[in-house]
């Protein structure tokens, strides 16, 4: 399993957690560090759409104007903008077993 996320996100730290308390290994990928390729937002983009992908209540997407929060939300569009700005994407993001789940809530956790 792949878990993308930023360090510094509260919901990140407690799936972390909770994949440690649980005994599960993982692969951390931090999106600030590591950065993101076209083809990995490709493909989260092809499995989940931007309406899932991206985090609508972010700081960043606030501060977008309104011809980028319409690019982010174009699933044409929106691959250029997610890897300029990867705060935007909704996060943990999780890589397991061919599927892409995003969040971290009690859905998530019965999937995993």
């Amino acid at each position: 399993m792949k878990v993308y996320g930023i360090k510094s996100c509260d919901t990140c730290r407690k799936a972390r957690r909770w994949l440690d308390e649980q005994g599960r290994e993982y692969q951390w990928h931090d999106l600030r560090v590591d950065g993101l390729t076209a083809a990995t937002v490709a493909r989260w983009l092809a499995a989940v759409g931007p309406e899932t992908l991206v985090n609508r209540r972010s700081t960043t997407w606030r501060s977008l104007a309104e011809a980028e929060r319409e690019q982010a939300m174009d699933p044409a569009q929106s691959a250029a903008i997610l890897i300029a700005s990867p705060t935007l994407i909704k996060r943990p993001v999780f890589e397991t077993a061919g599927e892409v789940l995003i969040g971290f809530n009690a859905a998530v956790r019965d999937k995993l």
